[in-house]
């Protein structure tokens, strides 16, 4: 058995009542898998056979849902700038982002800055440790703000399309 496959069982097997159940290193589809399944169990608690073939509702399964939509949530937010990042690299414009975010394009860009000074410190904080640098490197951190002096309509220069095509 693989550790993969134990890490997803193990997580099958969790019991999640607050965010901070969840490690930052679950994946986003295992915490959705679970919230699926306590969001199903309180759904049919409504139906005539409401014990499924996983039994009742509980309260706990409404504690699992809540905190999910939390964990969920914070795991998104975690990555939004690195997807600001890569929409941008592969041709989307800063009014595109803005609007997938429902944003002004000004608060997209500080979510690319705030992404990039978080990857450049970690890079920093690998090298100082004596680790294999993860994050940007101070040539990618550069290019990453040269992207928020894009006007709201351009595509990045090297850009072969733009999206969807």
């Amino acid at each position: 058995m693989s550790i993969g496959t134990d890490a997803y069982r193990y997580w099958q097997a969790k019991e999640v009542r607050r965010p901070d159940d969840v490690r930052t290193t679950t994946p986003l589809d295992w915490q959705v898998e679970k919230y699926r399944e306590a969001e199903r169990r309180l759904t049919l608690r409504h139906l005539p056979s409401a014990a499924g073939p996983t039994g009742p509702a509980t309260a706990a399964d409404a504690l699992t849902k809540l905190a999910l939509s939390e964990s969920v949530r914070r795991t998104v937010l975690r990555h939004r700038g690195g997807t600001v990042h890569t929409a941008l690299e592969l041709g989307a414009t800063w009014s595109e982002v803005a609007a997938a975010l429902d944003c002004a394009p000004d608060e997209a860009r500080a979510a690319l800055r705030a992404y990039a000074e978080e990857q450049r410190q970690r890079h920093e904080d690998d090298l100082r440790a004596g680790q294999n640098p993860t994050g940007l490197s101070p040539g990618q951190y550069r290019a990453a703000l040269a992207l928020v002096d894009l006007a709201d309509h351009e595509r990045t220069p090297d850009a072969e399309h733009g999206p969807g095509t």
